[in-house]
């Protein structure tokens, strides 16, 4: 779990292959790493956006949207706003 103000996100992170796949999820959405489809965030009404190019959690929260869902959009997230603003939104 990660503090985010005063609420909390859970943060998971496990190898798959080579690769790590790396998540976190509040109250409202989601952060995910590339291995994840927005499509499927999109085709299930999920407030979602992706982070490229990471491996760690905590290179996850120093990143910035790469890709959102629409309904992250409805949220007033936007491409390349950063992690930590989003989480914020998301809690």
């Amino acid at each position: 779990m990660l503090k985010v103000g005063s609420k909390t996100v859970e943060a998971i992170c496990f190898k798959i292959g080579a690769k790590n796949l790396i998540a976190i999820r509040g109250r409202r959405g989601y952060v995910m790493c590339g291995y994840l489809d927005i499509k499927t965030a999109d085709k299930f009404n999920e407030a979602a956006v992706i982070v490229s190019g990471v491996s760690t959690i905590s290179g996850m929260i120093k990143g910035r949207v790469f890709n959102l869902s629409s309904e992250a959009k409805k949220l007033g997230i936007y491409k390349n706003q950063p992690i930590r603003d989003v989480l914020k939104i998301i809690a």
